[in-house]
């Protein structure tokens, strides 16, 4: 038997991401929509256009969307605009295998990463984010390096106010770091993010004032907020209730409770020594609490499904597979205001990514009742 290791599950992969980029290239296949709004919005930084308007620089493939993330974003997207559109979509696809392979090293036992990084291929948010040319997985393992692999750097927490400067879902893990404790990494880390913050206001003034007072709120997406693609709090409530103040109230509700829940566990788990299981927590309650957390989004059941191989059966980690494999939004009614018509098996078919975090953050509340029940001292009876 051919044993994988680590190194040529990553080439492998990276080979035929490469190999797919060039013939899609040679094709003229349009691929990448995401990646050409990223380059359309470093086009407009650098000649001077409204970077929350109209881009200009879209290709004629790609619908008219806009540009969402905040403008430190933009000015990383530069560079990309010298490149053709495809060529663009090939650079973040070959980075999808470092990237996995990144996010999941601190979770599993390293005989299991080879087979884990090429079967992530086949979850709905890994293949999703290499088709729209989304930065998820880059920003996950930036984040995981940072909290979980550069230990010992002076230079952590850096990587965390960097990504949340490019896509502001970050910052709750600087509220992580300060929940274990680490005040200087979160100091580092929100500095970073302040400095590039300021760096594009010195460089984009206008962009940067109409970020931060109105393009902030994205009402481009928030007519889609209940539609099955949305797997957040947020997006369950839209599917299921109507507008109004019930709806508000258990929006509020499960974000106070989310947040109560993530600083508990996130702190016991540390202390026990869990802090992989830690950071899951913290990234299960961001796609929840967050108002659209897209399915290409929930790229971190990737790591979730890495750290469940060591603690359950194998069994239960296929299942939980299957779920991310995309197959749940497309077997339920979807746009146009179908969700609100589901009934209950619908229901829970097209929610299921949100059931599956909310099951993964009980399973790690009863992965730290199995700590403390191991860590218990016995009690010798007297006489004995």
């Amino acid at each position: 038997m051919v044993r994988i290791n680590a190194p040529i599950a990553v080439g492998t992969a990276v080979t035929v991401l490469v190999a797919i980029a060039f013939a899609w290239w040679l094709s003229d296949i349009p691929l990448g929509v995401d990646s050409a709004v990223y380059r359309a919005g470093g086009s407009a930084v650098l000649h001077g256009e409204p970077l929350y308007e109209h881009l200009t620089a879209l290709p004629g493939w790609v619908p008219e969307l806009p540009f969402t993330y905040p403008p430190f974003a933009a000015l990383l997207f530069v560079p990309l605009t010298a490149l053709p559109a495809h060529v663009c979509w090939g650079l973040l696809a070959v980075a999808a295998a470092p990237s996995l392979y990144v996010a999941l090293r601190p979770f599993t036992e390293r005989a299991y990463v080879p087979l884990l990084l090429l079967a992530a291929f086949a979850l709905q948010p890994v293949w999703q984010t290499i088709g729209l040319g989304q930065v998820n997985l880059l920003l996950m393992a930036v984040v995981v390096a940072d909290v979980l692999l550069l230990r010992e750097s002076r230079f952590r927490g850096i990587g965390i106010g960097l990504a949340a400067a490019v896509k502001l879902i970050p910052l709750i893990f600087i509220v992580h770091l300060l929940l274990v404790r680490r005040i200087a990494d979160a100091a580092r880390a929100s500095a970073a993010f302040v400095g590039a913050t300021a760096l594009a206001f010195v460089l984009l003034p206008k962009d940067s004032l109409r970020y931060w007072t109105s393009a902030i709120f994205n009402s481009h997406f928030a007519e889609m907020k209940g539609w099955v693609g949305n797997q957040s709090w947020q997006g369950f409530i839209a599917r299921t209730l109507p507008d109004g103040r019930v709806a508000t109230m258990l929006i509020g509700c499960f974000g106070v409770l989310c947040a109560v829940v993530m600083m508990w566990l996130v702190r016991r788990l540390h202390r026990v020594g869990d802090d992989p299981a830690a950071l899951l927590v913290t990234a299960s309650c961001a796609l929840l609490v967050s108002p659209i957390s897209w399915t290409h989004h929930w790229v971190w059941a990737v790591p979730a499904l890495g750290y469940l191989c060591t603690k359950v059966r194998q069994s239960v980690v296929a299942i939980a597979a299957v779920v991310f494999t995309g197959w749940t939004v497309a077997v339920v009614p979807g746009g146009g205001g179908a969700e609100r018509t589901w009934n209950l098996g619908q229901a829970v078919v097209g929610n299921a990514y949100l059931i599956a975090a909310l099951a993964l953050v009980f399973v790690l509340y009863r992965r730290l009742s199995d700590v403390d029940s191991e860590n218990a001292v016995p009690v010798v009876a007297r006489g004995s």
